[in-house]
């Protein structure tokens, strides 16, 4: 017997029993057969597994295993891992050689479909029964492009818009995914399971899912590359959704040019996601933008109003920039924004769209799932309430419920007036004011305390990434450094379609920078 096929023995138990109580140490308890095989995956890069693998001397089966031995030895004490792909290594060993992503394995955020006996629960015990049969569109470009799926990420439950007051990477079904450069501290969310998993060395690479903030938080918490891509780059088409206006996937790696990698494979159009439309024709093949002298006359406006107020951040945020200038960026300070009533604005509007949204989702779901509207989510959390707010409540739910329609007036004014303040009138102005290629901020402070009674009380949000979340602008996010051991992420913003600028700016400050190293015992 395999070693991955041993570490299946537990997943594929956990996955046929999913409506039972989440046991939030461990879905897919392995037998320490997997334990013997050792290998520093944590610290390796997609790219660098796959030339391994493509010169002969690492089969795509031996990597699966590598990594199926990494998952045994530390996914228990961190718990980022829903379920496991059962059907792994036989799509391992029938990768195509000239595929992109060549036996690459990959880690998949549990609100996006797949055809593998899988549900995609968005962390919600209401959705134990979803068995997709199906890929979503994003999962379908990533398997014929060479990729394994391995399986599904841990979340925040419902992509954390549930409650005001959530934990970030808790789900009913996972427990609390912890952050692996502390586990007391949190891995924030909603991408948590992924983020952690990419940081672990748990595969080599995962897809999450933005609204505002959910990949690149949880990269930036967890030290590594996260990229949201512009919303219409990317398809929806299977993903859970909350805001048809905001909501991308994205690639989540250790290096820029692992993101640009994935997301040469992932862009383009999509017929049934309207949003795609023009996707075609902004998709390239991001690899080729990539240059180490990338920053070299760069104007880079610096978003000071966004730096936060923790001292050490800045510290670290001013040793950047003096990097970025002696690799010839020029940097343009700008000190403020007015952001006028720009959060209310959005959250206005997510609520209708989540509303309506969510309904068209769970209405396709197959017919063994009993929730098919957002009103039977709010009955099914009432009656699991044990189980499912054992910590915080729905009232992001109840007040979707009595939200205005889409067609109402004021649901048109919230998200037109949001929209116009981040991008015309935000992002775009603050580039054209003085003819900047991007814009630059600390992603967000260290990470804060894991508090499951109070929620998420972040010390030092930044708010860089919500301007380019409401917008549906690009948001790549770099390693900048640590404060304290925690990692700290540096934002590059920019207007619409601006994806490989912002990986040429980000792959140049990667090279100045270093090599990216794994958590401590990684």
């Amino acid at each position: 017997m395999t070693a991955w096929q041993w570490l299946l023995i537990g997943s594929a138990l956990a996955t046929t029993t999913a409506s039972a109580a989440p046991n939030p140490t461990m879905r897919h308890r392995t037998p320490a057969k997997a334990a013997h095989i050792t290998a520093p995956v944590a610290e390796d890069t997609a790219s660098e597994q796959i030339a391994r693998v493509r010169a002969g001397s690492l089969t795509p089966e031996a990597l699966l295993a590598l990594y199926a031995a990494q998952i045994h030895r530390h996914d228990p004490n961190l718990h980022a891992i829903l379920g496991l792909n059962r059907q792994a290594e036989s799509e391992a060993a029938s990768a195509s050689l000239a595929a992109p992503l060549y036996g690459l394995p990959i880690l998949i955020k549990d609100n996006i479909d797949t055809r593998d006996f899988l549900p995609t629960t968005a962390g919600s015990l209401a959705l134990a029964a979803n068995l997709a049969g199906r890929d979503a569109v994003v999962v379908d470009r990533l398997r014929s492009g060479g990729a394994v799926v391995l399986g599904k990420t841990n979340l925040s439950e419902w992509a954390n818009f549930r409650s005001d007051h959530a934990s970030s990477g808790w789900s009913a079904v996972g427990g609390l995914t912890l952050n692996p450069w502390d586990t007391t501290r949190s891995a924030c969310g909603s991408s948590a399971g992924s983020a952690v998993a990419v940081a672990a060395g748990f595969a080599g690479a995962a897809i999450g899912t933005e609204t505002d903030g959910s990949i690149t938080c949880p990269a930036a918490t967890n030290g590594i590359v996260g990229l949201k891509p512009t919303v219409g780059l990317v398809s929806r088409t299977g993903i859970v959704p909350i805001s048809p206006a905001q909501d991308t996937a994205g690639p989540m790696t250790r290096d820029v040019r692992d993101a640009a990698l994935l997301l040469s494979v992932m862009a383009g159009s999509d017929p049934a996601d309207p949003a795609t439309h023009d996707a075609d024709r902004h998709r390239t093949d991001y690899t080729q933008v990539l240059q180490s002298n990338g920053l070299r006359g760069a104007r880079i406006g610096v978003l000071r109003f966004a730096s936060g107020t923790d001292p050490a951040v800045h510290a670290l945020f001013d040793r950047t920039l003096a990097t970025l200038r002696a690799q010839g960026a020029i940097l343009i300070d700008i000190p403020a924004f007015d952001r006028k009533n720009l959060d209310a604005l959005e959250m206005a509007a997510m609520l209708s769209e989540f509303r309506d949204s969510v309904n068209a989702y769970l209405a396709h779901t197959p017919p063994r799932v009993k929730t098919r509207t957002l009103a039977d989510l709010v009955v099914f959390n009432r009656d699991h309430a044990e189980q499912e707010m054992p910590w915080f409540q729905q009232e992001l739910f109840e007040r979707a419920l009595v939200a205005p329609p889409r067609s109402d007036a004021h649901y048109l004014d919230a998200r037109n007036q949001a929209r116009q303040i981040a991008g015309p009138g935000g992002i775009d102005a603050l580039l054209h004011r003085d003819n900047l290629e991007a814009l630059i901020a600390p992603t967000i402070g260290p990470a804060w305390s894991n508090d499951l009674v109070n929620g998420d009380r972040p010390g030092d949000g930044t708010g860089a990434g919500s301007l380019a979340a409401i917008a549906g602008y690009p948001h790549l996010t770099v390693p900048m450094g640590q404060v304290k051991g925690l990692p700290i992420g540096l934002s590059f913003i920019g207007t619409a379609w601006s994806e490989g600028t912002l990986l040429r700016l980000g792959y140049a400050f990667e090279q100045a920078r270093g090599k990216w190293h794994a958590p401590p015992g990684f």
